[in-house]
Order: C-alpha cells, then sequence, then structure tokens
C-alpha cells in the first residue's frame, strides 16, 4: 500500500520473457478496419525476447497520409477481378480509370460482417453495397490476399536474410503437420466487440480462401482471434500507460475507430511481478465510428446542395471532408471550409466560393454529437454499475486522433472524477500491436460472458407444476418409457458472469432412438437467450430474444439397448463441455468408455 492508504500501482508492463519454442515461427496481426487497416508482426527466435514490429509500406504509400496503415478499399473490374487494393487504390489516374473502365469499388466492406444483434437498425443503409456477384468472404479474402503480400514484401526488403525467411516461414505453414503449429506463420485476427463465433467463422473462411494457411485441422490452428478491446488494453499495458492505475481499480479501454466504437472495463492485478487482467462487465460495440460524422456531413451537405449544379459532386465533397476538415476540426466557434475544387468554382446560395464550401462551426459539432454522446454514455453507465471505482479511460484508435471528439469526451468525463488519457504515440497502430501482444504476453485470464447460453432440452414431466401443466401439448413418452416435455431451456451460463480462460461448463446429455444412426451422429443446438429474463426457463416465453447460435457435431457409437416391452433401442450418454472464457467459443464431448474418461473436439457450425 502508498503511504496514503491507496493501493500501489500497476506500474511499468514486465519484461517479455526469450521465446521457448523449438522452432523459429512468425506471428502476424491482422487490424482490417473500416477505412484503414494495419498488420504488425514478430518473429520469435527460439531463446530471444520477441520484438513487435509494424508493417509501415505498402505498394502506392506515397498516396496516403495515414502513416503505418493501408485504406480499406478495392477496385474490381466487370468480371470481378482485383484492379486496384490498398494504399494503390489512392493513386492519381486511378479514380479516373475506374470511371472509364466502369470499376466497382468496395469500401466499408469490414460492415457487411456486422453481428445482426449488435446493429442499430438502418445502420445497413448507410453502407456502400458490395460489388455484384461478390459476398464479403470474397472481398474480406481479396484483401487479406494483399495484406499478407505486401507483409511478404516488407519482411523479404526490411530484415535481414528477408528472402529465405519468408521462404521458410511459407513453406512449414503449408506443409507442417505438427498438431501444435510450432513454426511456420500464426495469424491473429482482431475484430470488433460484438462480434461473435458466425462472424469468426466467416473470418476463417476468409483466411482459408485468400490461401493464407490450408483448409485442415492444423491449418485452422494457425488462427487466432481477439477482441478489438482487448488488443487495445494489451497496447495500453504494454507502452505503460497504466501507470497511473492502482491495483484492483478499473479502467475502462476505449477503441474509437472508423466504423465501431469498443467500449471495455478491466481490472488488473500485480502479483509478485506477474499482472493480470479481467473483464469487469460486458463490453460494448457501438456503431458510431468515424464514418458515421462523414454520413451526417454528407446527409446535410446533399440538402445544401439540393437545387445546386454541385449537386453531381457529393461524393467528392464528402470525400474532401473526410479527409481534411473532419481531421482538423476543434473549435465550433470558427467556420470550416471543405476545399473541393478550383477557384472559379463558385455558387453563394450554398455557401461555395473558390472551389471551397462553407460550413458553420456549430454546423460542424453536430456531426460529432452522436459519437461523443455514445462514448460519454459508455463510459458513465460502467462508472455506474463497477463496484472497483472507476478514475480513468484509455482512448486510443483512428478516430481518438480528432481533437473535437477529445476535448469535449475529456470536458464532461473530468467533471464526474474521470480522467482519460490519449497516448500520443502509435495509437493508429494500438490494436495490431496489442494483437501481437496478446499472443506474446496474454494478459487477460477472465472474461464476461455477453449473453445467456443454454440449450434446449426435454424435460421430465411433472403433473403438479403449473407451468408443465400450461405446456401439456408438447408431453411425449421417451424410449424408455418416461413422460417427457419439449421445449425447456437449460442455461449454461447467464449474461454478465466472470469466466476464467480454462473454466469447463459441462452439461450431460443422452439420447435413445430406435435407428443406430440417428444416434451415431451428434448433433446439439447452443442457444444465445438475450432478454432481460435473469433465468429463463421456457423457449415459447420471450421467444424473439432466443438465437441458435451454433450446432455441435461430433460422432460417437451408441450403446444397443431393450426396453421393458422387448423392442430394441439405441441409447448414448455424453458431457458437452464448453469453453466460454477464450476468445473463441471451444467445445467438446466426453463420455465414459471402459471405466475411462474420452474426449473429442465438437465441430462448431454457425449458419
Amino acid at each position: 500500500m502508498q503511504g496514503d492508504g491507496r493501493a500501489s500501482p500497476i506500474g511499468a508492463p514486465p519484461r517479455r520473457t526469450p521465446y521457448a519454442g523449438t522452432r523459429r515461427k512468425l506471428v502476424l496481426a491482422f487490424d482490417i478496419g473500416t477505412t484503414f487497416s494495419g498488420v504488425s508482426y514478430s518473429i520469435l527466435d527460439p531463446g530471444q525476447i520477441p520484438i513487435i514490429k509494424g508493417v509501415t509500406e505498402f505498394p502506392g504509400q506515397e498516396a496516403t497520409s495515414a502513416a503505418c496503415k493501408a485504406p480499406t478499399i478495392i477496385y474490381y473490374d466487370q468480371e470481378g477481378k482485383v484492379k486496384a487494393v490498398g494504399a494503390e487504390a489512392l493513386q492519381d489516374g486511378i479514380y479516373e480509370r475506374a470511371l472509364e473502365d466502369n470499376w466497382t469499388k468496395a469500401e466499408w466492406f469490414k460492415l457487411h460482417l456486422r453481428s445482426e444483434f449488435n446493429s442499430p437498425t438502418g445502420v445497413g443503409e448507410d453502407i456502400p453495397p458490395l460489388p455484384r456477384g461478390k459476398t464479403v468472404v470474397d472481398v474480406l479474402a481479396d484483401y487479406l490476399s494483399y495484406l499478407f503480400n505486401s507483409t511478404a514484401s516488407y519482411i523479404r526488403n526490411t530484415d535481414r536474410n528477408g528472402e529465405e525467411l519468408w521462404a521458410a516461414f511459407l513453406s512449414a505453414t503449408h506443409t507442417s503437420s505438427l498438431a501444435s503449429s510450432n513454426e511456420g506463420i500464426h495469424l491473429v485476427l482482431s475484430h470488433p466487440n460484438g462480434w461473435e463465433g458466425k462472424e469468426q467463422a466467416q473470418m476463417r473462411e476468409a483466411v482459408v480462401k485468400a490461401n493464407l494457411v490450408p483448409s485442415t485441422p492444423h491449418g485452422q490452428e494457425r488462427i487466432s482471434f481477439v477482441t478489438e478491446g482487448e488488443a487495445s488494453l494489451h497496447f495500453v499495458v504494454l507502452n505503460g500507460f497504466l501507470s497511473d492505475i492502482r491495483r484492483n481499480e478499473a479502467v475502462v479501454v476505449v477503441d474509437a475507430g472508423g466504423g465501431t466504437i469498443d467500449v471495455s472495463t478491466y481490472q488488473g492485478k500485480d502479483e509478485g511481478g506477474v499482472k493480470s487482467f479481467g473483464e469487469t462487465s460486458v463490453s460494448g460495440c457501438y456503431f458510431h465510428g468515424s464514418v458515421f460524422v462523414t454520413l451526417a456531413a454528407k446527409e446535410f451537405i446533399q440538402k445544401v446542395l439540393s437545387q445546386s449544379d454541385f449537386l453531381n459532386d457529393l461524393e467528392h465533397i464528402s470525400a474532401c471532408f473526410d479527409k481534411t476538415t473532419k481531421l482538423r476540426f476543434r473549435d465550433d466557434k470558427e467556420p470550416q471550409y471543405i476545399k473541393f475544387g478550383g477557384t472559379r468554382e463558385n455558387d453563394s446560395t450554398a455557401g461555395i466560393r473558390f472551389g471551397q464550401m462553407k460550413l458553420e462551426g456549430a454546423v460542424m459539432a453536430r456531426f460529432f454529437q452522436s459519437s461523443i454522446e455514445c462514448v460519454v454514455k459508455a463510459v458513465l453507465d460502467r462508472q455506474q454499475a463497477s463496484t472497483q471505482g472507476i478514475r480513468h479511460v484509455i482512448l486510443v484508435g483512428g478516430f481518438s486522433a480528432s481533437d473535437w471528439l477529445f476535448d469535449n469526451v475529456r470536458a464532461i468525463l473530468s467533471r464526474r472524477g474521470i480522467t482519460i488519457i490519449r497516448p500520443e504515440n502509435n495509437i493508429v497502430k494500438a490494436v495490431s500491436d496489442g494483437a501481437i501482444s496478446f499472443y506474446l504476453d496474454h494478459y487477460v485470464h477472465s472474461r464476461i460472458a455477453k449473453v445467456t447460453y443454454g440449450i434446449r432440452k426435454n424435460t421430465h414431466f411433472i403433473p403438479g407444476d403449473p407451468e408443465h401443466q400450461k405446456r401439456k401439448h408438447a408431453l411425449y413418452t421417451d424410449m424408455e418409457g418416461r413422460r417427457r416435455l419439449k421445449g425447456a431451456f437449460a442455461p449454461i451460463i447467464t449474461k454478465g458472469t466472470r469466466v476464467q480462460e480454462l473454466e469447463r461448463f459441462t452439461f450431460p446429455f443422452q439420447r435413445t432412438k430406435t435407428s443406430p444412426e440417428e444416434v451415431t451422429n451428434i448433433r446439439t443446438n447452443l442457444w444465445c437467450y438475450r432478454g432481460d429474463d435473469v433465468a429463463p426457463k421456457w423457449m415459447d416465453t420471450d421467444f424473439d430474444c432466443f438465437t441458435n447460435l451454433c450446432t455441435l457435431r461430433a460422432t460417437m457409437s451408441p450403446q444397443r439397448r431393450v426396453n421393458s416391452s422387448g423392442k430394441s433401442y439405441y441409447k448414448i450418454t455424453y458431457d458437452v463441455v464448453l469453453l466460454f472464457g477464450l476468445t473463441e467459443l471451444k467445445a467438446f464431448i466426453e463420455w465414459e468408455e471402459n471405466g475411462a474418461i474420452k474426449t473429442t473436439p465438437a465441430q462448431l457450425i454457425y449458419e
């Protein structure tokens, strides 16, 4: 304890230990953002302390102003072939050629992966459509391929013996059959806090489609996921920004990006120099990123230009706003100007003089208001619910570079006793650097369940239970002569539960059928409940709040039985084991055979 009676600070990040593996390995982190994307990596040499590096050059990089990141843009021709991607898509002449050759631009495509359960109504109407004939997996695969090839060029050109190094990594990735995946390339993909297994499954599909890893179980082991909020926490710890945070005090990390604002709350511990963190509340994902400021501005500009000849330039004017005017805005008392044309372009009725469109400062401020309110509300809600006390907020992400956003959030939160910290260096690489740190340092050891998970089950019929009597229409008799009711819900874990990483949640099952084929192939649906009932018991109550998350599949050998009527049937008894505490759901099937416990992984199928 400090002399003032307060707990001592968490302090600087611990020194990373040497890599304990026996083979050289490359870890790549891809942060695919709505507007810009980044790559970080670490070459793991046995016995050496890993260092996190960033890819700081992309093909055509001179055409962009975002150091270390590439625009998340792809141009396709009419046959669906990639013609320009990333920074190359912003090079001189590309826009004109795209118009002449009728290319289609894919942008903001990350948002097409969004979870339907975490997206506000109508947000899809604002997102540019995907190119004709392309799925979001197709486009994501093409962009992943671009990032991968750009990384290959960067490492080959900047690392000593880069050509041989990359060739060795690539060969090991596609030829090794080691279940431990202890050589070659490992990928860490970050995603918004609100994404779940379905979105992760689509990202896995895109990785395989891009041929970054083989389509095998060993290839799948080379992919890890981390939320943008957790990656940002690792970046914050990595760079020592928690030196003022006390032990057992909660801290809010806000990753303000292009599409989403991701808010996470963590409590830190430091025991014997070993730092660890755990989530203290359900993480949040809000569609109030910087692109929605641009969309609000575009809507306003369109109204202003409705009777102007410059209405045809709406897309260009909006793009100029996005690149310059939005970034430099910091004073609502001063007018702002969107420079989009030459000095001969004028329209006084639309506020256009000498190729510049004038916007009053108060109007500019309105474009940002929903994003500011989103951050403030998310933080204050967590402060109110916290038992540890929240005095600090760390603001990272590309949108955090906006002085108007930062200054307004800081002014409001400071009145509630909250200090907001904005790292000055490399904030645009917070997620990709943090994703590498997640793989190497692994600071987070517990997470909070975002929803209630459970199984639809058939339960024993209790004649004296009014709830059972209400559902007598679902009554049946099973193969062993027992009266049962369909449609009950058995929660496995409830929303808000703190879960340790490797904590096991087990649910017993047994199946009886007349045919062995009906029980050999196990199919078990895992359901989510997203309503307000703390302990839902029946799925016909609040039915719209239940969603089928995924199907667990496995294969087993059933046992033949004979019932009291002399009829044969087949029965299997097993446990479904679920791990909710990792960054990706894992499932196993366990059963007893000849006195020993047998285990097999369950395949998770997301529809």
